[in-house]
C-alpha cells in the first residue's frame, strides 16, 4: 500500500493548526513569546510555516501541555537545547595551520 508523501514546502496557519492540533490564535501568541518561532510571511502578510516551524510548534506544545512548563521555562529549555546542539556541531580549526591545510587540500 502506498502512502502519500507530503511535498509541500509551506503551510498556511490553518494547515499548521490542523497538523499540530493547536488553535491559530495560540500559534500567533506563541510567535510573540518564542522568538525562534518566526514563520515567513508572503506579500499579503499571510504566515507560511515550514516543516521546521511545525517541529518547533510540536516541541513547544509538548513542553507546555504535556510536561507542564511555564512559557518562560519552555523558552529557557529550548534555548539551552539549541545551544547544546550548536556546541556539538561547531568545528574549529584554531589549532591547525591554515597554510598547511590548504596545501594538503590542493
Amino acid at each position: 500500500m502506498k502512502t502519500k508523501v507530503d511535498t509541500k514546502l509551506y503551510y498556511s496557519i490553518s494547515e499548521a493548526a490542523a497538523l499540530t492540533q493547536v488553535k491559530p490564535h495560540v500559534l500567533r501568541y506563541w510567535e510573540t513569546q518564542f522568538k525562534m518561532l518566526r514563520p515567513r510571511k508572503n506579500k499579503a502578510g499571510t504566515r507560511m510555516y515550514r516543516r521546521r516551524d511545525l517541529k518547533l510548534i510540536l516541541m513547544i506544545k509538548e513542553l507546555l501541555y504535556d510536561q507542564g512548563f511555564t512559557i518562560s521555562g519552555a523558552k529557557k529549555k529550548l534555548l539551552d537545547e539549541r545551544d547544546q546542539i550548536r556546541d556539538q556541531l561547531e568545528l574549529t580549526f584554531d589549532d591547525v595551520d591554515r597554510g598547511v591545510m590548504l596545501l594538503e587540500v590542493k
